[in-house]
């Protein structure tokens, strides 16, 4: 079974920017395979990855459920959603992504959501690593992807409102039955002391703080792949010295 990192926290907290750097470092270090899985529908972990994003399941979804005539004649349709999955993953230099796409909208997703989640569950299987970029309310990963994970990062910014939001993340992530070994709490762009109390009250174990780095505004402003950022970059060390952490076997 494949390593599980999730990833998950409020908007604007830099989380997919975050995933894409571990996605970096575990490629960097040569831990393993990895798959990449975009679960936040506003999804733009392909292009902090350098991407241009191809298909996602959303359509995938869509299509199958619009138009039953899709299936061929005499193939099961499990093994046709399974065929579709497959040919929606890019094979990247170094990594494998996957996007998930928009939310559903009426029609037989119940159904293809379960078989989505077998089908998931299995390729899980065929990858070392697999780091999940998720929305703060989780709703892929509970009904597309997975129900586990051996990492939840969740990530926030210093403020009180941004940690009240990281402990409702967590008490979701109880109330929806997701089976995580150890979740962790990473506060992202900090410029001043944290409450230490705030962060006892979060329910999770600290992992640790990053600082603010201007080389990441300069990129994100300029709509520039994540490994175009210097190795010597503040953000880039500090996480790199954070990582055992994250991506340790344990």
């Amino acid at each position: 079974m494949g390593y599980i990192i999730a990833m998950a926290g409020k908007g604007g907290t830099g989380k997919t920017t975050l995933a894409a750097l571990i996605i970096r470092l575990i490629k960097e270090k040569k831990l393993g395979s990895i798959l990449a899985v975009d679960a936040d529908p506003n999804s733009n972990l392909a292009e902090v990855l350098g991407v241009e994003p191809a298909g996602n399941i959303g359509e995938i979804l869509d299509d199958i459920c619009s138009n039953s005539d899709k299936v061929p004649a005499g193939m099961p349709k499990e093994r046709f959603i399974q065929h579709q999955v497959q040919s929606a993953i890019q094979e990247e230099e170094g990594f494998d992504i996957l996007t998930m796409g928009k939310p559903e909208g009426p029609g037989c997703y119940c159904y293809v959501n379960n078989v989505l989640r077998g089908v998931m569950i299995k390729l899980i299987k065929d990858y070392d690593y697999i780091i999940i970029d998720n929305e703060a309310g989780l709703e892929h990963l509970s009904r597309r992807t997975t129900r586990s994970a051996d990492r939840l990062i969740v990530v926030s910014d210093a403020s009180s409102v941004g940690l009240k939001s990281a402990s409702r993340i967590i008490a979701l992530a109880k109330d929806l039955k997701f089976e995580v070994k150890k979740s962790l709490l990473l506060v992202n762009r900090l410029n001043k002391n944290i409450d230490n109390q705030k962060i006892k009250e979060t329910g999770l174990d600290y992992l640790g703080h990053l600082p603010a780095d201007p080389q990441i505004e300069a990129l994100s402003s300029a709509g520039s792949s994540i490994f175009k950022l210097d190795s010597n970059a503040q953000l880039f060390l500090a996480l790199n010295l954070l990582g055992d952490k994250i991506w340790k076997r344990n």
